[in-house]
């Protein structure tokens, strides 16, 4: 597995950073987007869009991710900061630390990733709560809805 290329475009304040990770399956683009405007520490923006990356299946289980001295090299951020990143990652159950060899991706289906998803189901599902509750939308024409998006993804 290596790295086939790094672009980095600085934007204002903003460094968006395309990662091409590369694997014997399969060939991935993964944009790191930090930006000194954001109220979320450099740390927190590195782990939140490696997070997304996995549970969107940009990321599959045995990718290995950039290295932490590559990463901060191209960020132009200290090794510290990815380290932190990385290190919650792997405390969260995203990835695995491989002393020597790198960090990999681990699967979607491990128990910490299964509950960070029934997590972020169980947020978006109250938000849509809360919009059924303003526009006095029954719990009969909820469940309808609801039925028929699932039939809808599950053609799809």
């Amino acid at each position: 597995m290596t790295i086939k290329e790094i672009k980095v475009i600085t934007v204002y304040v903003t460094v968006i950073t395309v990662i091409t990770v590369i694997t014997p399956e399969s060939e991935v683009n993964m944009k790191i987007i930090i930006s000194n405007l954001s109220d979320a520490p450099i740390y927190e923006q590195i782990k939140d869009q490696i997070k997304s990356a996995i549970l969107n299946g940009e990321l599959n289980e045995n990718e290995l991710l950039p290295s932490l001295r590559q990463l901060s090299r191209e960020l132009k951020i200290s090794v510290l900061t990815t380290t932190r990143a990385y290190t919650e990652l792997e405390q969260e159950g995203f990835v695995k630390n491989v002393h020597g060899k790198g960090c990999y991706v681990l699967s979607r289906g491990s128990e910490l990733i299964r509950e960070q998803i029934i997590r972020d189901v169980e947020s978006n599902l109250s938000l849509a709560i809360k919009s059924v509750r303003k526009a006095n939308i029954s719990d009969d024409e909820l469940r309808k809805m609801l039925e028929v998006l699932m039939e809808v993804f599950d053609i799809e």
